[in-house]
């Protein structure tokens, strides 16, 4: 306890310096100057600053054009209007139990099988993963993949997706009272599903977007796309003036479910589940007042020029040809790896002075003293963020940057219900965590928000967002009805929940 407050007493010392310095040396000059008096203020004027007015003016006009010019250049403000997460019908939720029958059904009906599915070495192992997964009986699956045969055709993946896409985006409008005609950026991400016309034209015809506008249809880039688009997203507003954009994250399942025998391709069916959400930024001024956050960063990372990084996560055929995404045994290294690399830019961008301080005096250390330490300082991220929406990617994930970052359960909270109760939304798993934190009322006024995503490439993403107000749940939010029972306590071994109320922060 004392190591703590000593740590705290430090970070408060170094983080209000300039200010611990700045008001005492306030309080002396303006002691001085109640002492002048009018003949020393003459005495001033005619022995310093008429002999010296041809300096002094080039200089006040410098000073006044250089931050003209700063305020004029600078980047204008990105704000988080509001966001809207999909939830699907509750026809649709897919217990464990059910979702190994869906696995079933698809292997039966793969033409190559003659109707025949024996093999029970696949379900046993699919429902080792399914128990340890993290993933509850509430997710939900594509209505396609439903039913008795279940429909595997580009016809079902368009209705999945299409769904998914103009259900977050009607809330989305309903909420905001904004006319779709006034959109003028539209960017859409779905990794594993493209069809043409695009799903980003699909949007425009849906709800009668304007013919400027300037659409873009983002595929292929995994699970961390959504940060991509946001980032492409404040680029282009930063570009174009007094205007909306629109981002939306979803990804497809009934097009990608695999059939077939290889186990580092079945993985993936195990974690994914139906979900996506739409985002509405601006950059207009006067939407400050009713937006909910600013942007503040963008950081993105990407290690595909290494092969080892580049093949961890790959789609592609296996020995009999059926098409899977297959998880190398490097993915966790790799992933350590990049995610490192994003924190290492990231943290200099957000971190206050205090830590920064640590690290380069370990840093320094290690340098000269390499016996002597062994690991480099991890800075308290906790002194800058406040809260932590970490990539629902799966319980090892989530394991893994909570004991990198040094988090508490509370932290990574959201993380793991957003698993249980949605699954891997892929792109868009960040937004039902953000949501989960607002439900929960712990989102309040200058709180930052730090979202964190991994992807295929490989990529790890990052974007920070300030609370401009004490931020409510939105109307129809996914977890309206569910927020009470949650968070569940995970067995840490079988992988099983129990539900557990808590509405509050322990």
């Amino acid at each position: 306890m004392t190591s703590i407050n000593v740590k705290l007493l430090y970070h408060y010392v170094i983080t209000n310096l300039f200010n611990l310095c700045f008001f005492p040396l306030t309080a002396i000059v303006a002691g001085k100057a109640y002492r002048l008096t009018i003949d020393d203020l003459h005495h001033l004027y005619y022995s310093y600053l008429q002999h010296n007015l041809i300096t002094i003016a080039p200089l006040f006009a410098f000073t006044v054009f250089g931050s003209v010019l700063y305020i004029a250049t600078r980047p204008k403000p990105v704000y988080l209007v509001e966001y809207s997460c999909y939830l699907p019908p509750t026809h649709c939720r897919s217990s464990i139990s059910k979702v190994m029958d869906i696995f079933y059904q698809v292997r039966k009906a793969d033409p190559s099988r003659n109707g025949t599915c024996d093999d029970s070495s696949w379900l046993d192992f699919l429902r080792k993963i399914q128990e340890r997964s993290g993933l509850g009986d509430e997710t939900h699956g594509p209505e396609g993949l439903l039913q008795v045969p279940p429909r595997k055709t580009f016809a079902a993946a368009r209705e999945e997706t299409e769904q998914v896409i103009i259900g977050a985006l009607e809330n989305l409008f309903k909420n905001t009272n904004v006319n779709p005609k006034d959109i003028g950026i539209l960017v859409v991400n779905s990794s594993m599903f493209n069809p043409t016309p695009s799903l980003s034209a699909m949007v425009v015809n849906t709800f009668k977007l304007r013919s400027n506008v300037r659409s873009f249809n983002l595929g292929g880039m995994g699970c961390s796309a959504g940060v991509i688009a946001i980032d492409l997203a404040k680029d282009l507003l930063h570009v174009h003036k007094n205007t909306y954009a629109l981002v939306v994250s979803t990804e497809n399942i009934t097009y990608n479910i695999y059939a077939g025998d290889n186990r580092s391709m079945m993985v993936s069916n195990c974690l994914f589940r139906v979900g996506g959400a739409a985002i509405l930024l601006s950059n207009k001024p006067g939407d400050r007042r009713r937006s909910k956050y600013e942007l503040v960063h963008t950081v993105r990372t990407h290690t595909g020029a290494d092969g080892k990084s580049f093949r961890c996560v790959q789609q592609g055929d296996d020995e009999n040809g059926k098409i899977g995404v297959s998880l190398s045994k490097d993915i966790t290294d790799v992933a350590g790896r990049t995610v490192k690399k994003n924190i290492a830019t990231l943290g200099p961008l957000i971190l206050p002075l205090s830590e920064k301080l640590l690290f380069f005096v370990t840093f320094m250390g290690k340098k000269l003293f390499k016996d002597k330490i062994k690991h480099y300082y991890v800075p308290d991220f906790k002194l800058a963020i406040d809260h932590f929406c970490i990539h629902a990617g799966g319980r090892a994930v989530i394991d893994v940057l909570e004991k990198n970052l040094a988090l508490a359960p509370i932290d990574v909270e959201a993380s793991r219900s957003t698993l249980h109760r949605f699954g891997n939304t892929s792109s868009s798993s960040i937004w039902y965590e953000l949501a989960y934190i607002e439900a929960k009322g712990r989102m309040k006024k200058g709180n930052k928000v730090w979202q964190i995503a991994l992807g295929s490439g490989f990529k790890c993403n990052s974007a920070v967002w300030v609370a401009l107000n004490n931020v409510k749940a939105s109307t129809n939010s996914p977890w309206e009805h569910c927020i009470d029972r949650y968070p569940v306590k995970i067995d840490s071994d079988s992988g099983k929940s129990e539900t557990r109320v808590q509405n509050g922060r322990s």
